[in-house]
């Protein structure tokens, strides 16, 4: 019997987006198949997967010990997230290459399906960055007697979602800083910047509106540019390994001394990023606005201004007018409010005539109580509340009473 051959031996998901890219979120179900497609037949020991999930990160330093001595020294740290093992055919046991509990495979194309649930726990996004990764996959392994086992791994993405419709996230962010250039006993007039923009946080894709004023009282030519940073921070063994990049930037126009430029909402558009990963204990990715000035033959004057980089969108009630410090930004909200109190209903409107009727024919066996108590609470009982209004019928009432309660304060 001339045994068969495995022609292909893949890992496919199924996805639920339109761009038929496979990305989970913490909490959501993971399925696909193992696709096998052989030619003749074979005999399977096992059919296993394994899920798992893992952030890590690696770098290693050169160290001198003396004079003609060195040493590298390596920093590594891992962070587990998804550990998820599944056997599709066969047993657990594959050691041995009996050929009991053998399974066979006929030739053709054959699908195995297969399920797994990722922790509700959150997850940190995946991500590759210089030193470190975050990284998801499943595995599987073909083991088949007398042959060493085939192996395919295939990743998926995850994404820790970030709403940026909080009010941390819509809050807007600003910052003002001078310069005073100095050469030797000379002294030039200062150099000054202030910068906001609408809020912290954005979406990839979207530009960022830069509101900003430059004035230039030194004596040396300057030019206004704005930058969008990336910082990826790397934890192993209590040290720190941090690497900074330019995402995007923009150039203002150049400034001699005594003039100024402002900046009206000027744009820079955000380019395809990995989101900011903020939870992660060993890896971080932040981002930054820097708006800075070029000093030539100076440390330049900048301003940073903090950004998280989020994946679910603006709110269509935002852009610029929603803006949680602004006057506009809390306009949508009085939409539905009016602008004075509504009056309470009238008496009659809730009080029937009869139903006031039956309640005025008391009943005899009280007029023995009548006095100057029950005549008060017959009183208050029956007539109709006073008419609504919003100026005090008694303002002297009310003035003399606030003033014995000033004179009768024990911290006069």
């Amino acid at each position: 019997m001339v045994l068969g051959k495995v022609k292909s031996f893949t890992v496919s998901y199924d996805c639920l987006n339109d761009s038929n890219v496979p990305v989970f979120s913490s909490g959501d179900s993971v399925s696909g198949r193992v696709i096998i497609e052989v030619t003749g037949e074979i005999r399977v020991k096992s059919l296993k997967i394994h899920a798992k999930g893992f952030a890590k990160v690696r770098w290693t330093e050169s160290r001198n010990a003396g004079s003609n001595t060195a040493y590298t020294q390596n920093y590594t740290e891992e962070v587990e997230y998804l550990n998820h093992k599944d056997i599709l055919i066969g047993h657990e046991r594959d050691d041995d290459n009996s050929e009991e509990g053998l399974t066979t495979i006929h030739s053709g194309r054959h699908e195995y399906a297969f399920s797994l649930e990722l922790p509700q726990t959150p997850l940190a996004t995946s991500f590759e960055g210089k030193h470190g990764s975050v990284r998801y996959w499943v595995k599987a392994e073909l083991h088949r007697p007398w042959l060493l086992p085939m192996k395919t791994k295939k990743e998926f993405t995850v994404f820790e979602h970030i709403d940026i419709n909080t009010p941390l996230l819509l809050s807007p962010q600003a910052g003002t800083k001078e310069k005073t250039l100095c050469c030797w006993f000379c002294t030039s007039g200062p150099i000054s910047l202030s910068a906001k923009i609408e809020r912290k946080g954005y979406t990839p894709g979207e530009s960022i509106q830069i509101f900003a004023e430059i004035e230039n009282c030194s004596s040396r030519m300057v030019v206004p540019k704005a930058a969008i940073y990336q910082t990826q921070t790397f934890y192993a063994k209590g040290k720190m390994k941090e690497v900074k990049q330019l995402v995007a930037n923009l150039r203002g126009e150049s400034l001699s001394s005594g003039k100024t430029e402002t900046w009206s909402g000027k744009m820079l558009k955000i380019p395809p990023v990995s989101p900011s990963i903020l939870d992660c204990s060993i890896i971080r990715v932040e981002y930054s606005l820097m708006v800075y000035v070029d000093i030539p033959g100076a440390i330049n004057l900048s301003l940073n201004l903090p950004l998280v980089i989020g994946t679910i969108p603006l709110h269509p009630f935002g852009s610029r007018t929603s803006s949680v410090s602004s006057q506009c930004s809390m306009s949508w909200l009085g939409m539905g409010l009016p602008e004075r109190p509504e009056a309470p209903p009238s008496y009659a409107e809730i009080v029937t005539e009869e139903q006031r009727q039956i309640c005025l024919d008391v009943p005899a066996v009280r007029e023995e109580l009548e006095g100057p108590l029950f005549a008060y609470i017959h009183e208050f009982r029956f007539q109709p509340p006073p008419l609504y209004s919003e100026i005090d019928p008694n303002p002297d009432h009310v003035r003399r009473t606030e003033e014995r309660r000033l004179d009768s304060c024990p911290s006069r």
